[in-house]
């Protein structure tokens, strides 16, 4: 339920703290005091979109903060799980509007999106606005309403999933039968391109690699060159440094017989010696190999040179050459095997037909199985609610599809034309006189009676969904006198198992209230301000007798007034 609602710096109201209660909770108060302003700000806290030029004059921001207590509701701890929000018994919704635009949501002080929000929101609570009217004259939306009382979702989705393939696979036929002629006229180019970058077939880095190749071959001579004077001063020559280290060696040994002092620079002397010998080879290999090699550096020039055209031509790089070399070699592909691919697709795109099939199917009997209990319960309700010789029929229907379309699913090898939500059309038709053929809801019920109607519906659906909050703006529009009590009465019951929020104008069922507030509005400062206050049972005696005839309080209306009350 919802415990409390802080609202600052909202609209017309500047700061306001409203704490709830169980069971029926109804706010009045004069037209333009700011009652749809506080409905407004409860929508805010159930995901709906804010706009910063409902943030206060001279205020930098708005906060619309609410307090609900979710202590046994595991959706709401799945969906914190998932968003890895903590849970805790009474958790706190925030929003905050900025001037500039840069709006925050909060869920227990982490901040989260506006879809989190949303979701939250549909788990928590029913919000009936005005326009909800409209809504249920529109057939559209019937179905929505059908499924929310048999609770289709995971149904929906899978059928949705399949849905969205379906969709998707034509997109993809289309668009490679597009394909396929454009394909064609530009075959000719991508084998040409294809065969010239085959030819060079160049490697990754390759380029590189050859560049560092050449570095050394067109240098090759002054590499001899030093080569050769390294291998002639070492080793070569006379008087080489080998033969000098020769002689050195000699002397050593002869200074070691005379003193073992020397032994260990005599060792010493020999690695020496040993090393320069490596060395030498190792430069008159190294020379070797350069004469052997130098045969190869026009045949490297010419292979760079290739690389360099067809690096120029396609894409400044070997990569940006390979890559065009695999999507052109997939196209050519693609232009060689067209009524392959098409024959994939089609069978892919009939099996998805078959599966949604079935989905579809299974969610239309769930449909048709509830159609009765929705229209008794909803007969039943209307009877309580002043109509008392209602028909209410839920209509469903389905219709094979037609060569020119392409959205169909296949429901026993038929094709069914199909929707986001599956093969059904359904529509409401009422009759509210006896007698009387049934007719659209749109072209039937009159203000009142749809007033009613939603209402019987709503707690039709409530009484399914368990939804613990169910808000009203002004559910009693159109209807007066005996029916008002009634439909007082309708939300009394359903108060019982929910927490009821709602605007009324009616005192019929103000009186029923189990905790009434009253929204006012007065000047400040030269400024509008709204607040609300909650009011005890004598205040509540006076509200509801202002309700009855006006601010000019009579006996008459006080005692009215107390007589509805004890009719609660």
């Amino acid at each position: 339920m919802l415990i409390s609602l802080h609202v600052k710096n909202y609209a017309l109201i500047e700061n306001v703290d409203v704490e709830f209660g169980k069971g029926l909770n109804i706010i009045t108060g004069e037209t333009g005091a700011g009652k749809s302003i506080l409905i407004g700000a409860l929508g805010l806290l159930l995901g709906e979109r804010a706009s910063n030029q409902s943030v206060r004059k001279d205020s930098k921001k708005a906060v619309v903060e609410g307090i609900f207590n979710v202590r046994e509701n595991k959706k709401i701890k799945n969906l914190l799980d998932e968003n890895q929000i903590d849970f805790y018994d009474n958790m706190i919704i925030r929003r905050e509007i900025s001037l500039q635009g840069n709006n925050r949501n909060f869920i227990n002080d982490t901040p989260v999106s506006l879809n989190v929000i949303q979701e939250v929101g549909n788990q928590l609570v029913d919000l009936h606005g005005q326009h909800d009217h409209q809504l249920l004259l529109k057939s559209s939306n019937h179905i929505d309403f059908v499924d929310n009382y048999h609770g289709n979702e995971k149904l929906l989705a899978d059928y949705f999933s399949h849905y969205t393939t379906i969709k998707n696979l034509i997109s993809e036929i289309d668009t490679l039968r597009k394909k396929e002629a454009e394909l064609k006229e530009k075959k000719e180019i991508y084998e040409f391109q294809l065969k010239e970058i085959e030819t060079v077939n160049p490697l990754l880095s390759e380029d590189e690699e050859i560049k560092s190749q050449l570095l050394i071959l067109e240098n090759s001579e002054k590499l001899v060159e030093l080569c050769t004077g390294i291998f002639n001063q070492l080793y070569e020559k006379e008087n080489s440094v080998y033969d000098e280290i020769g002689i050195v060696e000699r002397k050593f040994i002869e200074l070691e017989k005379i003193d073992p002092a020397f032994t260990d620079k005599l060792s010493e002397l020999k690695n020496i010696s040993a090393s320069l010998n490596d060395i030498a080879e190792f430069v008159r290999d190294y020379q070797n190999k350069i004469d052997i090699e130098l045969t190869e550096v026009e045949n490297l020039r010419e292979r760079l040179s290739a690389i360099s055209m067809i690096k120029k031509r396609y894409g400044g790089s070997i990569e940006s050459v390979l890559i065009l070399k695999e999507k052109l070699a997939a196209e050519i592909e693609l232009m060689e095997n067209f009524d392959s691919r098409l024959i994939e697709l089609n069978k892919e795109l009939e099996n998805e037909r078959i599966s949604a099939g079935k989905i579809a199917k299974e969610l239309s009997k769930l449909r048709k199985d509830s159609t009765k209990k929705i229209q008794g319960e909803v007969e039943k309700n209307l009877s309580e609610l002043g109509i008392s010789n209602s028909k209410f029929v839920v209509k469903i229907s389905s219709v094979g599809n037609d060569n020119s379309n392409k959205d169909f699913v296949l429901v026993d090898s038929k094709p069914i034309k199909c929707f986001s939500n599956g093969i059904d059309s359904i529509e409401f038709f009422i009759s509210t006189n006896l007698g009387e053929d049934v007719k659209p809801l749109s072209k039937v019920a009159s203000g009142g009676e749809i007033s009613r109607v939603m209402l019987a519906l709503k707690t039709v659906l409530a009484n399914n969904d368990k939804l613990p909050v169910l808000i009203f703006d002004e559910i009693d529009v159109g209807v007066s006198g005996r029916i008002a009590q009634k439909v007082g009465k309708a939300l009394q019951s359903l108060a019982e198992s929910h927490q009821i929020i709602t605007i009324t104008h009616l005192p019929q069922i103000a009186a029923l209230s189990d905790h009434h507030f009253v929204v006012e509005k007065s000047n400040v400062e030269s400024r509008i301000v709204s607040f609300i206050k909650r009011l005890n049972d004598e205040e509540k005696v006076v509200e509801v007798a202002k309700l009855i005839s006006g601010e000019e309080l009579t006996t008459s209306s006080i005692n009215s007034a107390k007589e509805l009350m004890n009719d609660k």
